[in-house]
C-alpha cells in the first residue's frame, strides 16, 4: 500500500505535471523540427526549438481572443478548463515511487472516472464555437472513445486482477518481483494504444485533425486554447506515468530509489509515445472502430481471462 503524500504534496501536484508536460512538449517540437529539416542541429538550435512551446503560450496569452457568429462561450469555456482539471485528478492516485497523494481503495475505478471527464471536455469544447470544424472534432473523439474506452477498461481491470485489488498501492506491490507488463503483455500493449487515444495523441489524433483545420480546437483561441492544448499533454503525461504503477513495477528496481526509478520509467513511456507519433499515420477512424471491435476487445478479454486463471490457481 502506497503511503499518503504530505499535504502540500496537493498544490505541488498540478505544477510538476505541468513541467512534465512542458519538458515533454518541448522535446516534440525538437523533433518535428529534426523530421521538418532532416537534422536535429546542434545543441544550441535544439535548446532554443524546445523553449518553442513556451513562446506559443505567452503568445496565446497575449492575443486577442475571437469568436464565431452566436457560440457558447461559457459551454466552450467549461470544456477547455474541464481537460486539465480531469487530467490533475486523476494523477491524485499516482505514486510517486510510494508515495500518492490519495491512495483510494478504488484507486484504478477512480482514474477510469477522470479518464471519462475529458469524453464531456472535448465534446464541449467542439460544441460551444458554433462551428461546424470544432463539432466534427468534438463527435470524433466521442466515436473514438467508444472504441477506446471497453478495451482500455478490461486492460486496467486486468492489472487490478493480478494484484487482486483496485487500490493502486497494491498493484504496485504485487509487482515487486515480476512486472505485469511480462505476463501481460497484451494488456500492456493495449493500454498504451489507449492512453494514446485517450490524449487524441499519434495515430489517434483525428478529433484534432489538420483535415478539419485543429478540430475541437480549431475556434479555441487565447486562454481558453492554452487551457484546451495544455490539458491534452497533461492527459498525455497522466496516462503514460500510470502505466508504471499499472504495468511495469512503480518505483520497485536496483539501487535507486522509487521516486526515481518512477521518473525514469515515465520519461521512457512518454518518450516512446512522443517517437511513435511520427512514425505511425493517423488511423482512419472506420479503421480504428474495426481494429478495436474485432482486434483489441476480444485481444483484451482473453489476456483477462489467462490472468484470471492464474489467480484462481496460486
Amino acid at each position: 500500500m502506497a503511503e499518503r503524500a504530505p499535504l502540500w504534496a496537493i498544490f505541488v501536484l498540478p505544477a510538476l505535471l505541468l513541467a512534465v508536460a512542458l519538458v515533454t512538449a518541448g522535446f516534440d517540437a525538437v523533433l518535428a523540427a529534426g523530421a521538418r529539416n532532416g537534422r536535429l542541429g546542434s545543441p544550441r538550435e535544439a535548446a532554443a526549438r524546445a523553449t518553442e512551446p513556451g513562446r506559443e503560450v505567452l503568445r496565446q496569452l497575449v492575443q486577442q481572443p475571437r469568436r464565431t457568429r452566436a457560440s457558447d462561450v461559457p459551454l466552450a469555456r467549461v470544456g477547455a478548463a474541464l481537460l486539465p482539471v480531469a487530467a490533475v485528478l486523476a494523477a491524485v492516485v499516482l505514486p510517486l515511487g510510494f508515495r500518492s497523494v490519495s491512495d483510494l481503495p478504488e484507486g484504478i475505478v477512480w482514474f477510469n472516472a477522470m479518464e471519462a471527464l475529458a469524453w464531456a471536455a472535448v465534446w464541449l469544447a467542439g460544441w460551444g464555437p458554433n462551428s461546424t470544424l470544432s463539432l466534427i472534432g468534438g463527435y470524433r473523439f466521442l466515436a473514438q472513445g467508444l472504441a477506446y474506452e471497453l478495451p482500455h477498461m478490461l486492460a486496467i481491470t486486468t492489472a487490478a486482477l493480478g494484484a487482486e485489488s483496485l487500490r493502486v498501492g497494491d498493484v504496485v506491490d504485487a509487482q515487486a518481483g515480476v512486472w505485469f507488463a511480462v505476463w501481460m503483455p497484451a494488456a500492456f500493449g493495449i493500454y498504451l494504444l489507449s492512453a494514446m487515444a485517450m490524449a487524441f495523441w499519434g495515430p489517434f489524433d483525428q478529433p484534432a485533425g489538420h483535415d478539419v483545420a485543429g478540430g475541437a480546437a480549431s475556434e479555441l483561441s487565447g486562454a481558453d486554447r492554452v487551457l484546451f492544448l495544455g490539458g491534452r499533454w497533461l492527459l498525455l503525461v497522466v496516462a503514460a506515468a500510470f502505466s508504471v504503477p499499472l504495468f511495469m513495477g512503480g518505483g520497485h528496481g536496483p539501487l535507486l530509489p522509487g521516486w526515481a526509478w518512477t521518473v525514469l520509467k515515465t520519461a521512457a513511456v512518454l518518450a516512446f509515445l512522443v517517437w511513435a507519433r511520427r512514425r505511425v499515420p493517423t488511423l482512419r477512424m472506420d479503421r480504428y472502430l474495426e481494429l478495436a471491435w474485432v482486434v483489441l476487445t476480444p485481444l483484451a478479454i482473453a489476456q483477462a481471462l489467462v490472468v484470471a486463471v492464474v489467480v484462481l490457481n496460486r
